[in-house]
């Protein structure tokens, strides 16, 4: 049994069917649109990534997402990820409890360093090696001001805190779930079994079977320090269902070929292909619901996953056609993932 979330990094793509250039607001309407969605449908959350000067167009995950808790009533909402080296953990641990009142306990976050030296600079980080220790630094801070009732604190990189409260407290208790976002690193794996957090892979276009290793790392340390119940890997992986197979992957096919050419610029680190015939045997998967069920099925058995996210608004597809596989996954393949 694995749960289905849906995640989206808000590319804004023209369309490569019609040639219809995007057009960045109704790009924000249609997540909305998406988490609404998918909360009927099933699904168990709705993730969004940050990213700063380039066609991804979501700088601001925890204002979107504030604005989706408005217009939704069980589904969870996540940040995926919070760039957390480059910002100050006591406005993130500000925004997060927010989220978390405004949405009456669903909100959730998963926080990664980064590596974009671009917006590194523009967020006034001097170099690259700072990234790791901020982040660490910021992360362990985050989690004591959600935690404790006053918090005093001196660190590295950023001013001391002297018997600082946050408000609002959060509702979710000790705090709302968090995340860590790693890849291959150990350090971000064994950093989340330390503190006993689930672990996130990331949207790259490597295979399932890459991250066994790093997987069987993480599990393996969050037994030995004692959090073994606490185990909860996330896999993000592109999706597109239709009636048929044929179906699915004519229509997804240009689309899907859209976002890779422009996302493997910027998310290509290992991957072995980035052909159609050859990602969609990998981490996309195009085809019927039985087919959907078995590959998720199988991907979520291989990495032992408690969750798995789904990008569907990839590569300028119409929201029409997203909303028509939102509602077959709903129908015919979230609930054969959730039998036992």
């Amino acid at each position: 049994m694995v749960d289905l979330g849906v995640l989206s990094l808000l590319d804004v793509l023209p369309d490569p069917v019609t040639g219809h250039g995007a057009d960045v607001a109704a790009r924000y309407r249609s997540l909305v649109r998406l988490a609404v969605r998918a909360e009927q449908a099933g699904f168990c959350a709705v993730g969004v990534g940050e990213h700063h000067f380039s066609h991804y167009a979501l700088p601001s995950p925890f204002l979107v997402l504030s604005y989706a808790a408005a217009a939704t009533r069980t589904i969870e909402l996540g940040t995926s990820v919070t760039l957390l080296a480059n910002a100050d953990p006591v406005r993130i641990a500000e925004d997060l409890a927010t989220l978390d009142v405004l949405s009456g306990g669903r909100a959730e976050a998963t926080f990664a360093r980064g590596v974009d030296t671009n917006t590194m600079t523009a967020f006034g980080i001097g170099s690259i090696d700072e990234l790791r220790p901020r982040f660490e630094e910021h992360l362990r801070l985050v989690l004591r001001l959600l935690t404790e009732d006053e918090v005093t604190w001196s660190g590295r990189f950023r001013a001391p805190l002297d018997r600082v409260r946050l408000s609002p407290r959060p509702v979710q208790q000790p705090h709302p779930r968090i995340n860590i976002g790693g890849g291959l690193s150990t350090v971000s794996a064994d950093l989340a079994a330390d503190l006993g957090l689930p672990f996130v892979l990331p949207s790259l276009f490597r295979f399932p079977e890459d991250y066994r290793a790093i997987v069987d790392r993480y599990r393996s340390r969050m037994t030995a320090n004692g959090f073994g119940d606490r185990v909860s890997v996330t896999f993000p992986c592109y999706l597109h269902v239709a009636r048929t197979s044929q179906q699915a992957r004519s229509r997804w096919r240009p689309y899907f070929e859209n976002y890779v050419e422009f996302a493997s610029m910027v998310r290509s680190a290992g991957a072995r292909s980035f052909a159609f015939d050859e990602l969609t045997r990998g981490p996309a998967i195009c085809g019927s619901p039985a087919e959907a069920v078995d590959r998720l099925g199988s991907i979520a058995e291989q990495l032992g996953l408690s969750r798995l996210l789904v990008l569907l608004d990839a590569g300028g597809i119409p929201t029409g056609i997203v909303d028509e596989v939102i509602d077959l996954v709903g129908a015919e393949v979230i609930p054969a993932l959730r039998r036992p």
